[in-house]
């Protein structure tokens, strides 16, 4: 199983094996060290001379006294409140790293920003050697996995909260293209007086071109179709 460490291109375009191993070995080592003890136990004499107490240095005690105690914990860096437990970033991270964990795919997770305006919630970077495979055919697969996460966290923190996945700048990258044609295909709808109406599209992609076109002064749009068939027309205005 691969690791899992712990941040849209035009329409048609583009973790224990280890662990296993590390158990082994700690039980192979914790049974030689069985081993050792016994071994040294029938060393040892039936009647053997105690040693003399050693003396106590009190500067010793007095440095210990004065030196901290180093935990894990608080060798670890701190965690944002806003990325902690008890938030949409924290509950989407989280459920974002188990269900990559089952998927066998080695990416990172990191949280662009835990309160996106724009967005309505956090923005999740996705980076990785497999971070490719999580896109999908028009981005398909990152919107179904973005789809699950937002199940989760809206249990918890209602249908009003809305977290964002991207891998690898894709979302910017294809919002950059989606708007750039529908401005052309605009363009030549408001030349030649007449519709075209673009190629299947996600939600996500109709609204870009919805908003893309919004204050057009030459063209209006509108989706027709159902399904993943739905689509977007743009159509001249009189």
């Amino acid at each position: 199983m691969a690791q899992v460490r712990v941040t849209r291109i035009a329409p048609g375009g583009a973790a224990g094996a280890e662990a296993e191993v590390a158990e082994a070995g700690a039980g192979d080592a914790v049974a030689e060290a069985g081993d050792a003890v016994a071994e040294a136990g029938d060393a040892v004499p039936e009647s053997p001379v105690p040693p003399p107490p050693a003396t106590p240095d009190p500067t010793a005690a007095e440095g210990e006294a004065d030196a901290p105690p180093v935990s894990e914990a608080s060798a670890a860096a701190p965690v944002p409140p806003e990325v902690g437990e008890g938030t949409a970033a924290g509950l989407g991270l989280a459920a974002l790293h188990n269900i990559l964990s089952l998927s066998g795919v080695n990416v990172a997770c990191t949280v662009r920003t835990a309160n996106d305006p724009d967005a309505g919630g956090p923005i999740i970077d996705l980076t990785g050697d497999d971070s490719g495979l999580l896109i999908g055919r028009r981005g398909q697969t990152l919107q179904s996995l973005q789809f699950v996460v937002n199940m989760i966290v809206r249990k918890e923190f209602g249908e009003g909260t809305r977290v964002v996945l991207d891998v690898e700048r894709y979302r910017q990258r294809r919002e950059a293209s989606l708007r750039d044609m529908a401005n052309k295909v605009a363009e030549r709808v408001s030349q030649t007086g007449r519709s075209i109406t673009l190629e299947p599209m996600s939600a996500a992609d109709r609204r870009i071109i919805h908003i893309s076109l919004a204050e057009s002064e030459g063209v209006s749009t509108e989706s027709v179709g159902f399904g993943e068939d739905r689509k977007v027309t743009i159509i001249p205005k009189r």
